[in-house]
């Protein structure tokens, strides 16, 4: 489809996902003051380990998060994304968060069942479902939000949440000058990659244009590497594309070998390589070096310089022009931005099986 014809897309994106993504930053400011003015004492001390259990989209705000994070906490923070606690998750030093936007993902309410039991200190975020009653019925701390969209689309309020998290158990300073710069930004940026922007003018329009036909291989370092995975995912999801990410510097010490073969295969990869001002200066290098291998290869590469001066600006910034990319690719491709009926089909399988 033309990425110009307003009326065309208003009727392909008939649950309008637009919307969402507009909505993006006030999601976040809202997830932040949730968190941070909700009711109730909350014991800092004691805390060595923070685990968050979450999938998909409340994964990644949680990736987002720990990102930030990485520079100030002075303890380990790890994502995970299995049916299991490792076994150091145990007892009140180990703080466990649940982030579940139903409620009522599975594999993140086996984790928490596991966290009630060994005792570890507990908070549950989600907008209710079965999360929100087992947290309450045990005494733990409970976030709730609002939100009745897709969960990919609460990004926002997963990383605004967790942020919160973090700076009222101690483990990162107050964000609210950096958010409001960051949300400033966002602002800004948001007017080169709106709909009504031709794609002679619009960044987002042009790299969707480009992607086209192609695999999609998102490729970051540092603190772009959570959104690295999230343009993935966001690929996936809206343009019901194939794509995958990869980090640098771990890139350039087994994928830059595995470009030659089969021959078809780098006709039809698309490398994106996203650069901030964040990137440490080796890594700003291997992105520019790399990229310039894989042309030299065959491969066609492109790059982005997410704006911001932060750490958290870059975050914003970057969720921001991947989630319009890729909106105007699934555009591109015809699909309606919303639904996602390979994800569905698969939840109904394995209720059905038990």
């Amino acid at each position: 489809m033309d990425l110009d014809d307003l009326q065309g897309i208003k009727h392909l994106d008939e649950s309008n996902y637009y919307e969402e993504i507009l909505n993006f930053p006030r999601h976040f400011a809202e997830g932040w003051k949730i968190g941070k003015s909700y009711p109730g004492e909350i014991q800092r001390n004691g805390i060595d380990r923070v685990i968050i259990c979450g999938m998909g989209g409340s994964a990644i705000g949680a990736d987002l998060a720990a990102a930030f994070a990485r520079d100030q906490s002075s303890v380990p923070i790890v994502v995970n994304r299995e049916y299991d606690l490792p076994a150091w998750a145990a007892g009140q030093n180990s703080l466990v968060i649940a982030s579940s936007h139903s409620g009522n993902t599975e594999e993140t309410l086996s984790c928490f069942r596991q966290a009630k039991d060994l005792k570890c200190r507990l908070l549950a975020i989600s907008t209710g479902g079965e999360l929100e009653r087992i947290a309450l019925n045990a005494g733990a701390i409970c976030w709730k939000f609002q939100h009745a969209g897709q969960p990919r689309a609460a990004v926002g309020y997963s990383l605004g949440l967790i942020l919160a998290a973090f700076f009222r158990f101690g483990l990162i300073t107050d964000v609210e000058s950096e958010l409001t710069a960051g949300l400033e930004l966002l602002n800004q940026e948001s007017q080169k990659f709106a709909v009504e922007v031709p794609v002679a003018k619009n960044p987002a329009k042009r790299l969707a244009g480009q992607l086209v036909g192609r695999i999609p291989v998102v490729i970051a370092s540092d603190v772009l590497s959570p959104v690295s995975r999230r343009f993935k995912t966001q690929v996936n999801e809206l343009a019901k594309s194939w794509a995958e990410f990869d980090l640098l510097p771990e890139a350039d010490h087994n994928t830059a070998a595995g470009i030659e073969n089969p021959e078809i295969i780098r006709q039809g990869l698309a490398g994106l390589f996203l650069e901030s001002a964040s990137d440490h200066p080796r890594n700003r290098l291997r992105s520019e070096v790399t990229r310039q291998n894989f042309l030299l290869e065959g491969i066609a590469c492109d790059n982005y310089l997410v704006p911001g001066r932060t750490r958290l600006e870059n975050i914003l910034a970057g969720i921001q022009f991947c989630d319009y990319v890729s909106f105007y690719l699934a555009i591109a491709y015809d699909v309606d931005p919303t639904p996602i009926p390979g994800i569905g089909a698969i939840k109904q399988s394995m209720s059905a099986r038990g």
